[in-house]
């Protein structure tokens, strides 16, 4: 007696991405269950949900910049990690700085993935430190701002020898002028600061 198995042929190509964006865990609904294994991005991406069954994939959290990305999802879409890698790549590497632009984008401007460009990301007005202590770079911030946005008063106050003058940098930092997020990026930190 001859057995027939069914198989389904993949209908797309395989999709390569360009960069690593680390790992995702998944749930199986034709299984019912967790999928046992840990899949990379390129894995979630060429996942055929006709032949291995639906499913719905989130990080892993062993990339810093993907597990910020989608930290407020529930899952992630293969579209919406090839839109990454796109925008990734146009953008000219996968680089902290980039997933820090690309996050504040998406997570604090409401912009949506799919449609977000090179001219959006580079049209924002954020300034990102970046090292390993919050309050290193928030002086380093306050600093760097209050030269930049106040060259005039930085001047007299940089040429000032009155011991009373001082420039307190978390008052400066916390007025209504700036939004800023203190984000843990990996093993270190990261300051974006945004004009109000």
């Amino acid at each position: 007696m001859e057995t027939e198995t069914n198989t389904i042929a993949s209908t797309s190509a395989t999709v390569a991405l360009h960069f690593d964006l680390g790992t995702f865990e998944g749930f199986n609904f034709r299984l019912n269950g967790a999928i046992d294994r840990t899949l990379t991005a390129e894995e979630v991406v060429n996942w055929e949900h006709d032949a291995q069954g639906e499913a719905e994939f989130w990080p892993s959290g062993d990339h810093p910049g993907v597990a910020l990305l989608f930290k407020h999802k529930t899952a992630v879409t293969a579209s919406e990690l090839q839109a990454l890698d796109c925008l990734l790549q146009d953008l000219g590497d996968d680089s902290d700085y980039n997933f820090l632009r690309i996050h504040h984008a998406v997570n604090c401007c409401g912009y949506d993935l799919a449609a977000l460009t090179v001219e959006m990301i580079e049209d924002q007005s954020l300034h990102v430190f970046q090292g390993t202590s919050f309050i290193d770079l928030r002086r380093q911030a306050a600093f760097e701002l209050f030269e930049l946005y106040y060259p005039d008063e930085y001047r007299i106050w940089e040429k000032s020898l009155c011991d009373g003058l001082i420039f307190d940098e978390d008052r400066f930092l916390d007025s209504p002028s700036w939004h800023v997020e203190e984000i843990e990026f990996g093993d270190t930190k990261a300051l974006i600061v945004t004009c109000n």
